[in-house]
């Protein structure tokens, strides 16, 4: 299972093809490297002995269900929380100085809060005053968020997706090289979930990182690069998308006409060392795509015609919930 629970010292994983490809204009391997990070509060472990390492220059999702410390982990690893164990690096910097890297990251954590009786421009010019930004960022995050013309219209009259993008425009007026989100599509609309999808791409196209947490799998197969799955504070997978698919096994589903020949079909399945279960009138067999050629020629042979056959592969919320079953 890729890279799951690395040792500590451990090789992060990734292969040439993979660093090459995820591998940032400033020739950074990994721009977060966590080592055994631990939260304990009283009883409850929220983040336990986490490792877990976040490429350069690639959208990376960290995803888990409600609960399994995803949050707790971002706070750690922006200095709002201290950890009881472990340790961190962002940046090339310890998390145990977090003043040495926070100017080259921008976050939104936990939903963005504003200002509802001001626009989004001068909300962002307060922030801006605040973080020590320069103000000519201003204009630059609200056209690369999409809101530069409602730049003057008060917060309070924003959908909740032109919230969303406002908090965004506020992480970026640093200037980021990493941006770490919590859940940024949480509560979105189908087109909100799409304009945010677009613009969270783009970002990472210009080179920076993107860490974004969630728990919308079906939205997240769409834009990662790269995954980090968590349950109970403790890491269940780490690597690419198309490696955590590959750990589940893909079928092939088919149906035939007659409906009774699928019993043949199902033996010459079985006799090819492949595994077979009855499903919607039909039967699914679990073997990879390239055997629906060969199946085809030797139900025709046996006079079965086969009036449906596809491929299916699971898609990552399938995946995830497949190895969430294999960790009990």
């Amino acid at each position: 299972m890729g890279s799951a629970c690395p040792e500590q010292g451990k090789d992060d994983g990734l292969t040439l093809v993979d660093r090459e490809a995820l591998t940032g204009a400033h020739g950074r391997a990994n721009d977060i490297e966590v080592r055994g990070l631990t939260k304990q509060y009283g009883r409850v472990r929220a983040v336990d002995d986490l490792s877990f390492s976040v490429p350069s220059g690639a959208v990376v999702a960290f995803i888990g269900p409600n609960g399994a410390g995803k949050t707790t982990t971002l706070r750690m690893l922006l200095g709002l929380v201290s950890p009881t164990a472990g340790t961190a690096e962002i940046l090339g910097s310890s998390i145990a100085n977090p003043a040495s890297y926070l100017s080259r990251v921008g976050a939104m954590i936990e939903g963005p809060a504003f200002y509802p009786m001001l626009s989004g421009e001068k909300n962002l010019r307060v922030l801006a005053a605040l973080g020590g930004s320069p103000p000519g960022r201003i204009p630059v995050v609200l056209e690369t968020v999409g809101l530069a013309d409602r730049r003057g219209d008060r917060v309070g009259d924003y959908s909740l997706g032109m919230r969303q993008r406002l908090g965004i425009a506020a992480a970026l007026l640093p200037d980021p090289t990493l941006l770490v989100l919590d859940e940024p599509t949480n509560g979105l609309d189908p087109a909100g979930i799409l304009e945010m999808r677009r613009l969270l791409r783009a970002l990472a196209d210009e080179g920076r990182t993107v860490f974004i947490s969630s728990h919308i799998l079906a939205e997240i197969e769409h834009i990662a690069d790269w995954l980090v799955m968590v349950k109970e504070g403790k890491l269940l997978f780490e690597g690419s998308l198309s490696e955590a698919e590959s750990q589940q096994h893909n079928t092939l589903f088919v149906r035939t006409e007659p409906s009774e020949g699928v019993e043949t079909v199902a033996e010459i399945a079985r006799q090819a060392g492949f595994a077979v279960e009855e499903e919607r009138g039909g039967i699914r067999i679990t073997s990879p795509a390239s055997f629906a050629p060969t199946l085809n020629r030797l139900a025709a042979q046996r006079g079965i015609t086969l009036s449906e056959l596809h491929a299916e592969h699971a898609n990552l919320e399938e995946t995830f919930l497949a190895m969430m079953k294999d960790s009990e």
